[in-house]
């Protein structure tokens, strides 16, 4: 459990840095979505622009099966990397948003 607890913190810590960087304009807002019960975690973008209706996903993080699974990464960042850096071992993150085959060729988790 010390492990997912560690996971859930290392999520939480990258999504709240990276919240940071966007900018809220006009009444666009930057909001961090942490849901520890089913473990899903995102960062998104919501509201209205120029009268125009703004919303996106920025990231997109899940943990399943004692792994975390990178299902979205709209930054030019490796978030990878980063969760490597933090002591998350390479064969506990899955690269969600490669279709299955691909995962293989990567130094990564399959699933």
């Amino acid at each position: 459990m010390a492990k997912l607890d560690d996971y859930r913190a290392y999520i939480k810590q990258l999504l709240t840095t990276y919240s940071q960087y966007g900018k809220s304009e006009g009444e666009v807002e930057v909001q961090t979505i942490f849901d520890t019960e089913h473990d899903h975690y995102q960062l998104v973008y919501v509201g209205w622009q120029n009268k125009r209706r703004v919303y996106g996903c920025v990231l997109h993080l899940d943990i399943k099966d004692e792994k975390i699974w990178i299902q979205h990464n709209g930054t030019e960042a490796n978030i990878a990397d980063e969760l490597v850096e933090l002591g998350v071992p390479k064969q506990d993150i899955v690269l969600g948003f490669h279709s299955p085959y691909k995962r293989k060729f990567t130094e990564f988790a399959v699933g």
